[in-house]
């Protein structure tokens, strides 16, 4: 089964939609969108320390149904929203 370009797009829409919500809410306290930028690194900003990042690590394999592995874990996989939908994409198709 193939994935036609819009339905990744809105796929991906989604899978951002669901990741910012989470940090808007849970770590910044807030619904307002413009409070965080995509490519703001959580740690360099101080979002997100390490245990907020395994906290959402858990949510990601929830939310999304992926395993996320301990070589995995590193920033440039998830230190931002930008790289977390990144992440999520490349798990979702090499399933």
């Amino acid at each position: 089964m193939s994935v036609s370009p819009e339905n990744m797009q809105a796929s991906q829409n989604e899978v951002r939609e669901k990741i910012r919500r989470n940090i808007l809410e849970n770590y910044l306290f807030t619904d307002d969108p413009a409070a965080l930028n995509d490519a703001d690194s959580f740690l360099e900003k101080g979002i997100i320390d390490s245990t907020g990042i395994l906290e959402l690590i858990y949510f990601m394999e929830d939310e999304f149904g992926i395993k996320v592995q301990d070589e995995e874990m590193i920033p440039e996989n998830l230190d931002s929203v930008d790289n977390l939908i990144a992440f999520v994409a490349r798990k979702l198709n090499s399933d």
